[in-house]
């Protein structure tokens, strides 16, 4: 079995796009699935499933395929998903309100547990039924909550001490949302979600190429093309 934290991040993403596939295809009652079958429904290629899905162990069965549930639970586990995770989300902006209120998260198992803030006038106000509590207080209120995972919203100038602040309570893994390059010890998992980046990003690309056909949309309904998933 790959350690999870050898995975690299492009396989991380795959499968948490196996995983919404398999996850419909249940809804739909649907009992077996294939390579090609996920593969179509992502704009992958069957290939690059199976050599996913290879790193993990040995899934599904000659002429029969996959077993919708049986894989699904495995690809939870693999993402970690099989358990609720409490989130922390620092900085109670626009931005951070809109995070601490998406319920996308609790669906997927994340549950926002605490949120931080070093606006006076902010601290003690509830935003989805959790209290906004003062920076001073995260080592207290991380321990309280086990959280492991914080969502940083804050400005730029304040993102690396906020970080920082997150590592030192316990934090081991941040998705950075603030327009600002962070620098945390290795063992602290660190993504950036810069969204300004993100469509930079995606002008470049639309301005760069040529008018291309509409790319295929997956089941779920979001356009997916083969290229986003062969990144390495």
């Amino acid at each position: 079995m790959t350690r999870v934290s050898s995975i690299p991040k492009a396989t991380c993403l795959r499968l948490s796009l196996y995983l919404r596939h398999l996850d419909h295809a249940a809804d739909q009652g649907s009992e077996t699935t294939s390579s090609a079958q996920l593969a179509a429904a992502l704009g992958a290629t069957a290939a690059q499933v199976r050599k996913d899905l290879s790193l993990f162990g040995q899934f599904g069965r000659p002429g029969v395929g996959y077993q919708v549930e049986e894989l699904r639970q495995a690809i939870r586990r693999i993402l970690g998903v099989d358990r609720r995770w409490p989130v922390a989300v620092v900085g109670v902006g626009n931005l951070g309100r809109a995070l601490a209120r998406y319920r996308e998260f609790a669906e997927r198992n994340f549950d926002v547990v605490a949120l931080f803030d070093i606006d006076p006038a902010k601290v003690g106000s509830r935003i989805g039924g959790v209290v906004v509590s003062s920076m001073e207080d995260m080592d207290k209120v991380v321990a309280e909550c086990g959280v492991r995972l914080a969502l940083l919203a804050v400005p730029a100038h304040a993102a690396q001490k906020a970080a920082e602040a997150l590592v030192r309570a316990g934090v081991t893994g941040i998705l950075n949302f603030a327009p600002a390059v962070v620098r945390l010890p290795a063992r602290v998992v660190l993504y950036p979600a810069d969204v300004s980046v993100l469509l930079e990003q995606l002008s470049c690309q639309v301005s760069a190429e040529p008018a291309r056909p509409r790319s295929r949309r997956g089941k779920g309904g979001s356009a997916l093309t083969a290229r986003g998933f062969e990144v390495e």
